[in-house]
């Protein structure tokens, strides 16, 4: 699936591209919809750098069995190794 938000909108936002995903990324990780891993791949960055996104942001990090198998597959899925 493909979400086109256009220019107009971010600017009216004030709000980049890259800071977008980053807010939906933290909010669905909040909400525990997707892992500590999707969250730092769809924002763009690593697993390190989101942690201490959501730390700054007094975020607790869940991270169970499920998320560690969810992120393996992930890994498994892009080839990495």
């Amino acid at each position: 699936m493909s979400l086109v938000i256009s220019d107009e909108f971010l600017q009216t936002a004030h709000i980049s591209e890259a800071e977008l995903k980053l807010e939906i990324a933290v909010l669905l990780f909040q909400q525990e919809k997707i892992t500590l891993g999707a969250g730092s791949q769809f924002a763009g960055m690593n697993q390190l750098e989101f942690q201490r996104i959501l730390g700054s942001r007094k975020i607790p990090i869940h991270y169970g069995l499920e998320e560690f198998r969810q992120d393996l597959r992930t890994l498994e899925a892009n080839d990495w190794q």
